[in-house]
């Protein structure tokens, strides 16, 4: 059977665990060169021997934040397999509480990453997508922005959060409009309840306000939501998936 990517090169950031982990493997069944970026390198390599290529997956341990990084990143990618076809924003933390005496360093942490990462690495990228898409085997070149519900509906305990998701849908929207007739799709992936390590960064009483909320909700599995990433990157060139929307069946918000 023919696999949809082959030729072409993808980058997954926060690709150490969770919806990263699950789409970098799920890129790479598709038939991409697949390189895969974090923090921690031993999770990274734990990957790789998913993938089960590891001649076609490079490891790029790295922090994204820094944008000197996040160029390096993209620029290692490029050098090392000669194209840049498809990137995943996928990095990000998800720190709740009130807004109402909050440290606010979990507030910096989280505009850090799930912004300025995501805009650091999309700015690097960019070039090197627009020509992709000029260029065999697809002639069409993907920007993936991993957002969340969070990015739709402000709630009560999310604040900082829904901003910084919201900014993403945002940014995602305007890139769109900029680079789509260049071929460039710019789509936007927004996750409801998933069970990833996300939510285990939260402070103990946060967690337990979460656990509440969720209940015996079945949520959704990291693979389940890179199953629509490839679905959205392996349409046909005259179609673009903007946005998805993907929630457990039983989410109510």
């Amino acid at each position: 059977m023919a696999r949809h990517l082959e030729g072409t090169v993808a980058l997954v950031t926060g690709a150490s665990s969770g919806i990263g982990e699950a789409t970098a493997v799920a890129l790479a069944a598709e038939g991409a060169t697949v390189a895969i970026a974090a923090r921690r390198r031993d999770r990274l390599e734990r990957v790789v021997e998913r993938v089960g290529n590891d001649a076609d997956v490079l490891v790029i341990e790295t922090d994204v934040t820094d944008e000197a990084a996040a160029r390096a990143m993209v620029e290692a990618t490029v050098t090392e397999f000669g194209r840049l076809d498809t990137v995943v924003n996928n990095a990000g933390v998800m720190l709740l509480g009130p807004i109402v005496d909050a440290p606010v360093e979990e507030w910096r942490r989280m505009v850090q990453l799930n912004l300025l990462g995501l805009l650091y690495t999309t700015h690097a990228a960019l070039p090197h997508l627009l020509d992709a898409a000029e260029r065999e085997p697809r002639r069409v070149a993907d920007l993936v922005n991993v957002s969340s519900v969070a990015g739709r509906t402000a709630r009560q305990g999310s604040g900082v959060y829904n901003a910084t998701k919201f900014g993403v849908g945002a940014f995602s929207e305007s890139l769109r409009q900029e680079v789509t007739r260049r071929h460039v799709r710019v789509s936007l992936v927004e996750p409801g309840a998933v069970r990833t390590e996300l939510a285990g960064h939260n402070r103990p009483e946060v967690l337990e306000g979460l656990s509440a909320v969720i209940g015996q909700t079945e949520i959704m599995r990291a693979e389940d939501i890179a199953e629509s990433i490839v679905f959205t990157v392996t349409r046909p060139r005259h179609v673009a998936v903007n946005e998805v929307l993907i929630r457990p069946t039983e989410q109510e918000r």
